[in-house]
């Protein structure tokens, strides 16, 4: 099923029965009024945010850009899609760092391939997703190593850090180990391992009112 009320050009078929190459959905992305994600031929719109969304992902976004201001990585916001070759699927996150220069797909400007941390504010309607089947989605990317789910009615966050034991033997590849944490105090501070910097729980939520 596709989700979405934007036709592609020279798009005529029954939108809730075709099915759409990358290509023409990128032709559609180029033009439309709304982000929609590509999961394998389906094109769905992704859910708006809210104030305290954006106000959360700016917050994180000014704060980590003052810390890697003079590092080798690169922060991105929203704009920018990741495309995951291996579920072809493209959407959109909303906070990416790359280490040094970004990895493109083919021609494209507008689609990354190698994250390296990835930070989505949860919705209720997308919760679920981001949890379950867009993680796993990102775990397939190489580059991936470092998750954060901030959620937006509390202090709270989850983070996920991909663990290497400096093996790269292919049994141990296929058995990634993820570490789980939780911080849910805002005088807490993540450790954002694979970037080296420490983010406060209060700069993440400075100027939200629970």
């Amino acid at each position: 099923m596709v989700i979405t009320q934007t036709s592609p050009p020279n798009i005529t078929q029954d939108i809730t029965t075709t099915h759409f190459t990358p290509d023409e959905y990128r032709v559609m992305e180029e033009t439309a009024a709304e982000k929609h994600e590509y999961r394998n031929g389906e094109i769905i719109a992704m859910a708006g945010g809210s104030e305290v969304h954006s106000a959360i992902a700016t917050n994180l976004l000014v704060y980590l850009g003052f810390l890697l201001r003079d590092s080798n990585f690169r922060l991105y916001n929203s704009d920018l899609r990741v495309w995951i070759p291996e579920y072809n699927c493209g959407t959109y996150t909303d906070l990416m760092v790359v280490d040094g220069q970004p990895q493109l797909n083919g021609d494209r400007t507008d689609e990354i391939l190698n994250p390296l941390v990835i930070v989505e504010v949860l919705s209720p309607s997308t919760e679920g997703y981001d949890r379950g089947d867009k993680f796993r989605k990102y775990r397939s990317l190489p580059s991936f190593c470092e998750y954060l789910l901030v959620s937006q009615t509390e202090p709270y966050i989850e983070q996920y850090h991909k663990l290497d034991d400096g093996s790269d033997s292919e049994a141990l590849l296929q058995a990634v180990r993820w570490q789980w944490q939780v911080y849910d105090h805002l005088d807490q501070s993540i450790l954002l391992h694979s970037l080296n910097v420490e983010v406060p729980l209060g700069e993440v939520y400075r100027r939200i009112n629970f």
